[in-house]
C-alpha cells in the first residue's frame, strides 16, 4: 500500500517503508540525546566521575588512562582506549565505526579524529565508514585531524595542525596539509609512562 509520504529523494513509501524510517529516526534521536549527555559530563571538573560514565556508556578505557574535559564522543561504545594514555582537552573522538586508541598514547588540546565521512561523489551525498587506530606511544600534536581510515603507527608523531588522510608508518614525524613525512623519531625503544591524570582538569 503506497501513502503520500516521500523520502528525501522524492521516492513515495509505502506504509511498511514509512514505520521502518520512523524506528530509524527514534533511535536517532535517543543516540543523540545520549551523545548529548556525554558532552554535559565532559563539563564535570572531576576526572574520576567523568570516566566512570563514559565506561558506564560503553567506551573501554584502560588503567590510568585519563579524558580531561570538555572532550566530544560520537557512539562512545565503539570507542577503546588502552592504558596510560592522556586525552588532552577540548578533543573529538568518532566512534561511528571503531576507534582504537593504543597504550601511553598523548593526544594534545583540540585533536579530532573522525571515521565518518562524506561520500562526495555519490548523488544523496551518503557517508562511509571506516574503523581509524592509534597505535602505542604516539603523539597526535594540538589540533590535529585524523580522517577515516587511518592507523597511525606505533611511536609516530603528529605535528600541531596536520590533516592525516593516510596511514603513518611507525616512528614517523608528519606535519601539514595533508600531512606528509617530515622526519623519524629518534628513539625507537619506548617505555615511558605520561604520569598520573589531573583530576581536575
Amino acid at each position: 500500500m503506497k501513502t503520500p509520504l516521500t523520502d528525501k529523494t522524492g521516492k513515495q513509501l509505502t506504509v511498511a517503508e514509512v514505520g521502518t524510517k520512523g524506528a530509524i529516526r527514534f533511535r536517532t534521536i535517543f543516540v543523540e540525546l545520549g551523545i548529548y549527555c556525554l558532552h554535559l559530563i565532559g563539563n564535570v571538573p572531576f576526572h574520576h566521575v567523568r570516566r566512570f560514565f563514559y565506561r558506564l556508556a560503553g567506551m573501554k578505557i584502560g588503567k590510568n588512562s585519563t579524558i580531561h574535559m570538555y572532550a566530544r564522543f560520537y557512539q562512545s561504545g565503539n570507542i577503546s582506549i588502552g592504558e596510560g594514555t592522556v586525552v588532552g582537552e577540548h578533543t573529538t573522538l568518532d566512534g561511528r565505526a571503531r576507534l582504537k586508541i593504543g597504550n601511553n598514547v598523548a593526544m594534545a588540546s583540540g585533536v579530532m579524529i573522525y571515521n565518518a565521512e562524506h561520500d562526495i561523489s555519490h548523488e544523496h551525498f551518503l557517508h562511509n565508514l571506516e574503523p581509524v587506530t592509534i597505535e602505542d606511544y604516539t603523539f597526535i600534536g594540538p589540533r590535529a585531524i585524523i580522517l577515516p581510515g587511518v592507523t597511525v603507527g606505533a611511536g609516530a608523531i603528529v605535528a600541531a595542525g596536520a590533516v592525516v588522510t593516510k596511514d603513518v608508518p611507525p616512528h614517523a614525524i608528519v606535519g601539514g596539509v595533508p600531512a606528509k613525512i617530515i622526519g623519524e623519531r629518534k628513539h625507537k625503544n619506548l617505555t615511558y609512562k605520561l604520569g598520573r591524570a589531573h583530576w581536575f582538569r
